[in-house]
């Protein structure tokens, strides 16, 4: 009976899955260790110097100005408060960044395979010039060209109502009237059905082989049903136009320069290694997907769109998640041209409170729940464009 218990005792310390769980635990508990050990010295140091501890300052009045932002805020509001706008103001740049920057990467990195010499080298040009320059280098080129325009008397108007000078974008905006909620309501409606109308149609086409044109059916909807409602409650189209006034523009809506020039760089930088993971990607697809589609009667656009992008997708959705989050990471370089993001807002209450560490650490987790949220976005879309093996 001992040695039959020795043997399992002599089995289970040589099975490589225990040993595997025992190492996991020992360094679990060494991580906690030293965490542990880390907090209790830097919180005896703190209080050796008297530096006051804990997040209470949050509570305070922040005293300072914040330029712009997408919440309301007074330089008597918390410094909670204030720290919320520069996370807006953070997310803000880093969604329209990604959006320009997929974009610009796509219709570069399609045209670096271009039959044409000249689109073709332009585009090598462009990406190669860009990705070996610093951004931040490129941040202080962009916000000294939106700088050196011209001053609102002669402003730039490219027309759509859109006012370009040194003092940023102007653009118009929508006066919002109290009959657009049920156009609003129309819109969601709209898009729901987009949504039902296009698994629908997916689901069609898999069991009968006949395609529907959901997508023009679906546009039509969409612009149709809330275009119906609208001048059903008689809705009126108006729009707040910038005019001059004095010595600035007043009315619409402002980006101001630190905005486009943080946008711009950050866009036209990250386009460039996304032109290079779409190139990449496209060349992963064998070329006789090509052959095969155009022997069908296929157009090039119609081969490139229904045939080699959906299958170079699974090489590019990887690659890219990371590209998103090089862009959001980036946006903390803000604070070299002035614009109110997180970080900025965070130095501020740093140099105000004197409590780095609590500072710090919030702008760490913040950026960490960011991440993992897209991390966590792409990896989901990932999933659902890779190919499932039976």
């Amino acid at each position: 009976m001992r040695a039959k218990r020795q043997g399992g005792m002599r089995a289970l310390i040589y099975s490589a899955r225990f040993r595997g769980l025992v190492y996991q635990v020992v360094v679990v508990a060494a991580v906690i260790a030293l965490g542990w050990y880390l907090v209790n010295n830097t919180l005896a140091n703190l209080a050796a110097r008297g530096i006051a501890t804990g997040l209470s300052f949050l509570g305070r009045e922040a005293g300072f100005d914040i330029g712009e932002g997408a919440v309301a805020y007074q330089a008597s509001d918390s410094y909670l408060r204030a720290l919320v706008v520069g996370l807006f103001n953070t997310l803000s740049v880093s969604v329209v960044g990604i959006i320009l920057a997929s974009t610009l990467g796509l219709v570069i990195g399609i045209a670096r395979l271009s039959g044409n010499w000249i689109v073709a080298r332009l585009a090598t040009l462009y990406v190669e010039a860009v990705r070996n320059v610093p951004l931040l280098l490129q941040l202080f080129v962009w916000y000294g060209l939106v700088t050196a325009l011209p001053g609102p008397r002669q402003a730039l108007q490219p027309g759509l109502g859109l006012v370009l000078s040194n003092r940023g974008l102007k653009i118009p905006l929508p006066v919002w009237h109290e009959t657009y909620g049920p156009v609003m309501i129309a819109l969601g409606v709209a898009l729901a059905g987009l949504f039902f109308l296009r698994r629908w149609a997916v689901a069609r086409q898999y069991r009968t082989g006949q395609p529907f044109p959901w997508a023009a059916v679906g546009i039509a909807g969409v612009i149709g049903l809330p275009g119906l409602v609208f001048l059903a409650v008689g809705a009126p189209l108006e729009w707040d136009l910038p005019r001059l006034a004095g010595f600035n523009f007043q009315g619409g809506g402002t980006l101001s320069p630190e905005f486009v020039a943080l946008l711009m760089g950050l866009s036209v930088y990250t386009g460039a290694f996304i032109a290079e993971i779409v190139r990449s990607g496209i060349l992963a697809v064998p070329p006789g997907q090509t052959e095969a589609a155009l022997s069908l009667g296929l157009t090039r656009a119609q081969t490139l769109r229904l045939v080699i992008l959906p299958q170079a997708l699974r090489v590019i959705v990887p690659p890219l998640t990371s590209q998103y989050l090089n862009l959001t990471k980036n946006s903390s370089l803000a604070v070299a041209i002035g614009y109110p993001d997180l970080v900025s807002v965070a130095n501020t209450t740093i140099n105000q409170t004197g409590q780095a560490v609590e500072g710090v650490a919030l702008v760490m987790g913040v950026f960490l729940v960011i991440s993992l949220s897209l991390s966590w976005l792409m990896n989901w879309y990932n999933s659902r464009v890779a190919l499932v093996t039976r």
